[in-house]
């Protein structure tokens, strides 16, 4: 396909007004070009800095293993405590009395329990870890912890950095921007590479601009179906994306089947639901409702609602325990491995009885679910362990990379001081009538369902009306002049 040089973004002339194209193809491929530049110079320093702290956070694992080993790991070897005693070691250590929240049992010999608590004083879904040694009740230490990964202090703040620049919740708005465009920017310059790689081909490449536009086309042709599910991956996070994209997915089906909580028939005598005894302890009578409550008196509960789990099938070596939080509510056991194999089956217990009233088997769930599971654990690097961590690690240096050879092309390129302004509303205007519609229909569905990339375009719009607006005064006070 023949293409325009006066609609590469590096051209040195190019007439302030719009000429309508005869060539369809050729107009909408002069816009996919502008827009290509103008994602890459707004939008890539937020790019970067997404990659370079996601990077950071994949490739730290090992250094937080090695740098909370003390809280982590004990040397003692011998027959666990049961929990509650552990939960009671764990208690005694703090300096005030917090809500228990959740406990995460020792994977085998040598690691430690560990002990969250619901603590004011710390971030968002923070928790207050306790590390106690379940052979000799030793508290090993005191860390935040955060997340199904369980992550401490270190890859806390890389996490936070990688979200929001430790700015808080104002702070999502950039990596949602990146993510939201990093797609579109891949799509465009797919375009551009095929239609224009047999010129280049044939350009000077002794060229500095032409070098480092071939590293920047072979990196992206290398690593373009990573930046395609990264940038889906990650839009699942984001804040208004990320909503849009969770109500798409409960409108069409695709969600991830989870426990029930509740539970039936609450106050009444065991033997009048209709609920499934098959794990229940034979003699186990209803215990008083208080003993569910989130204090003290339900830690002696901890051991019988994991034998309970372990006998309907919960068999991973690491899983949490959540208890009720009121006498309505059933106790949470999951396995947390979401390495492969993928573990992460989930029972609710009701822990008057012993009885598992609800149920959700990883190997029954749908198969969208399963791949999106599979999905957001391999963007985070745990869902083949340190293969994956490498393979993200040298994705997200190879597009940190990307944007800057992106940005030394611009640079060589760069036009002159008092050369013709070039707008992206100007090829927008030189498309033919039927392709401008399409583009307007276009960014206004993608706007609604991904609102941080809409805002942006318009601002991308709002840059170039004031470009037009001043090359239009200067060339206005340019004809008074003559």
């Amino acid at each position: 396909m023949k293409t325009q040089s006066s609609s590469s973004p590096f051209t040195k002339n190019q007439s302030a007004r719009p000429q309508p194209s005869n060539d369809a193809a050729t107009g909408l491929l002069a816009f996919i070009t502008r827009l290509h530049f103008y994602v890459g110079l707004f939008v890539g320093p937020f790019i970067f800095i997404a990659a370079l702290t996601g990077t950071l956070y994949v490739l730290t694992p090992k250094v937080e293993q090695q740098l909370y080993q003390q809280e982590l790991t004990t040397p003692s070897r011998g027959t666990f405590h049961p929990l509650a005693e552990q939960i009671r070691a764990a208690r005694e250590s703090l300096p005030q009395d917090l809500q228990l929240k959740a406990v995460r049992p020792s994977v085998g010999q040598g690691y430690t329990t560990r002990v969250m608590f619901i603590d004011p004083d710390l971030y968002g879904y923070e928790s207050q870890t306790v590390f106690v040694d379940p052979v000799t009740l030793d508290v090993r230490g005191k860390l935040a912890s955060y997340g199904t990964s369980g992550i401490l202090p270190l890859r806390i703040k890389l996490d936070y950095l990688h979200q929001n620049l430790l700015l808080g919740s104002w702070g999502r708005y950039y990596s949602e921007l990146a993510a939201s465009w990093l797609w579109i920017a891949a799509a465009g310059g797919l375009v551009l590479w095929w239609t224009s790689r047999r010129r280049y081909q044939r350009a000077n490449q002794r060229n500095d601009f032409i070098r480092q536009r071939r590293r920047h086309v072979q990196a992206g042709l290398v690593i373009v179906l990573g930046i395609f599910f990264i940038s889906a991956t990650g839009l699942t996070w984001s804040k208004w994306a990320g909503s849009n994209i969770a109500e798409w997915r409960r409108a069409i089906g695709w969600v991830t089947p989870s426990v029930s909580r509740d539970l039936p028939g609450v106050g009444l005598s065991a033997d009048s639901g209709g609920e499934d005894h098959s794990h229940a302890h034979a003699a186990h009578q209803p215990e008083p409702l208080q003993t569910l409550s989130p204090n003290r008196l339900s830690d002696t509960q901890f051991d019988e609602v994991l034998l309970t789990a372990r006998n309907a099938g919960i068999d991973a070596a690491k899983l949490e325990i959540v208890p009720s939080k009121s006498a309505d509510k059933a106790w949470l056991v999951r396995e947390i491995d979401r390495s492969w194999p993928t573990q992460v089956d989930s029972v609710a217990v009701d822990a008057r009885r012993m009885v598992v009233t609800s149920r959700a088997d990883f190997a029954d769930f749908p198969l969208i679910a399963k791949l999106i599971r599979w999905g957001i654990d391999a963007h985070m690097g745990v869902l083949f362990g340190l293969p994956n961590q490498l393979l993200l690690g040298a994705f997200g240096l190879t597009l940190c990379m990307m944007v800057v050879w992106g940005y030394r092309m611009w640079w060589k390129r760069r036009p002159p001081a008092g050369a013709p302004v070039r707008t992206l509303l100007q090829t927008w205007l030189a498309m033919p009538s039927f392709y401008r519609g399409v583009t307007v229909v276009v960014a206004v569905l993608l706007g609604l369902g991904m609102p941080v990339m809409g805002i942006s375009l318009l601002f991308f719009i709002g840059v170039d009306t004031l470009r037009w607006w001043r090359a239009k005064q200067m060339r206005r006070a340019s004809a008074v002049s003559l």
